[in-house]
């Protein structure tokens, strides 16, 4: 039996449970096949199959045979359907300094009392020494002034509980906390807990369903029983973020390597000292395999907004993706190319940036970018946004001039990304204050109209050229312009043109003899 599945009866299911099929067959128990599928002389069949042996359940799988059971049991009054939640007693005990104190008092004579409010919270005591004592208790119990006391309820002598909570404590509730942090007289205010939760946003890993996301709903519907908070779940919506990997070395042996002692060949990675092929896999990171990505080293050579940067512009958010130095050479390169836009080869503000109204195709792909921007952070498509402030950068270095209030608009979206870069080029644009408090740029909807539009054209069906037209244009005008654009005109010399072609908005095909 484990004592941890169902109570108050002992079933036992030798032909489908590892353990009852041992002990059947050790004492020459019947094994009956119920779920076909395996072979019950030789194993138990633990996977799912199709019930046989089983009455009003033969034919059916395991999932549809529990609900007809349920079914049949409890239209006779035998019984009831219910879920069994594996939520454990929780050990919630430590034995070292750090972690909150337990607000007990054990009195002389021999009850426990908590600690009176007024008296709360109870801080740490300074100790020297944070091991054990020798005869294995906790280290608080050598902070004798702190352990003994007297309870200001009794006046009984006392004792302080040694143990400290373990870090779930404070993790269970912080939220709870940011609502309301310099609060000195309650641990939030109900005004304060009304008004921000619950959370919008949980960011955590997978893992957290079943570890900080369970155990931190669970105090938080305790709160809420208890009517301290006014809702019954803490967060909203849960985001699984994925995993950022790296390539491992490994040769014939079975020897990991490091990335310093190999070189790419082509397709293949060879050991620079021997040149013997290896195994070039994408791993999770790990000391053993010596594929840890060192972030001090990356912001030494790179810094720290290239690092921030690649890390969101690998890939969407929850995806795993692999670590390449490529990757991140990429992004700083893509940083100086900003930088360049900004400053010139003196250091100061460049010639590019000008006072005045701006050129109007490169206005209009700013307020594209921020429209682009503020709704991939929205949507947490960082690696995207990303991609589309590369778009603008491309078009601010094309464009002969840059307007100061669009160059300030650029640098307060990159700022999230790039911080520390956006700091220095909103410095340069004459600002003494940090772009921190600016507020996030809005984007002009009229701006986003587009006026003209690309339309390919195509000779026998091969294309030949395209033309910009303006977005209203009939298609008499489309096919006059298309005629008359150089290219196509080159290629029309000398030939009749037997059909016109124009597919609104796509394309325009010419059929000639």
């Amino acid at each position: 039996m484990l004592a941890e599945y169902g109570y108050g009866a002992i079933m036992a299911v030798p032909a489908h449970d590892t353990r009852d099929y041992e002990f059947a067959t050790k004492f020459n128990l019947p094994i009956i096949e119920v779920i076909s599928g395996g072979d019950i002389s030789k194993e138990a069949w633990t996977s799912d199959g199709t019930l046989v042996n089983s009455s009003l359940l033969d034919g059916l799988n395991v999932a549809e045979a529990k609900k007809k059971i349920s079914g049949w049991l409890e239209e006779r009054g035998a019984g009831r359907g219910t879920v069994n939640y594996k939520l454990r007693d929780w050990l919630f005990s430590r034995q070292r300094y750090w972690g909150e104190p337990f607000p007990l008092l054990r009195l002389e004579d021999g009850s426990i009392r908590v600690v009176p409010m007024t008296d709360l919270p109870i801080l740490l005591p300074a100790l020297d020494d944070y091991r054990p004592t020798p005869d294995g208790a906790p280290p608080l119990a050598r902070a004798l002034d702190w352990v003994n006391t007297v309870d200001p309820v009794t006046g009984q002598t006392a004792k302080r509980e040694t143990n400290t909570m373990p870090q779930w404590a404070g993790s269970c509730w912080y939220f709870l906390r940011f609502c309301d942090p310099r609060n000195e007289t309650e641990a939030w205010s109900t005004k304060a807990e009304r008004y921000w939760m619950p959370v919008d946003l949980y960011v955590g890993g997978a893992e957290h369903a079943v570890l900080h996301l369970l155990y931190s709903r669970f105090w938080h519907k305790v709160l809420f029983d208890a009517g301290l908070v006014h809702t019954r779940e803490p967060f909203l919506k849960l985001f699984n973020q994925g995993m950022i990997l790296a390539y491992s070395f490994k040769d014939s042996l079975g020897k990991y390597h490091y990335p310093s002692e190999v070189e790419r060949d082509g397709e293949t990675w060879r050991l620079k000292a021997s040149g013997e092929v290896v195994e070039a896999q994408i791993e999770k990171m790990s000391k053993s395999r010596y594929n840890v990505v060192n972030p001090d080293e990356v912001i030494r050579e790179y810094g720290a907004d290239a690092m921030r940067l690649y890390e969101m512009f690998m890939g969407p958010l929850d995806r795993d993706k692999p670590w390449t130095d490529e990757g991140v050479q990429g992004v700083f390169r893509f940083l100086r190319r900003v930088w360049s836009v900004y400053v010139g080869e003196d250091g100061n503000l460049g010639t590019r940036i000008v006072q005045g109204t701006g050129e109007t195709g490169i206005i209009r792909e700013l307020h594209k970018t921020i429209r682009a921007v503020t709704q991939d952070i929205e949507g947490l498509s960082f690696n995207t946004a990303i991609a589309r402030m590369m778009e603008f950068v491309n078009s601010a270095l094309k464009a002969e001039t840059l307007d100061q209030s669009s160059a300030e608009q650029f640098v307060l979206v990159l700022a999230p990304f790039a911080p520390h870069i956006a700091e220095e080029l909103w410095s340069r644009l004459g600002h003494t204050d940090s772009l921190a408090y600016e507020p996030w740029p809005d984007y002009d909807e009229a701006l986003l109209v587009e006026n003209t539009m690309e339309i390919p054209v195509q000779i026998l069906g091969k294309l030949r050229g395209k033309i910009e037209v303006p977005t209203d244009s009939t298609r008499e005008h489309i096919l006059e312009a298309a005629k008359m654009d150089p290219k196509i005109a080159s290629c029309l010399q000398g030939k009749t043109i037997v059909k016109e072609i124009y597919v609104p908005g796509k394309m325009v095909n010419l059929v000639i003899k």
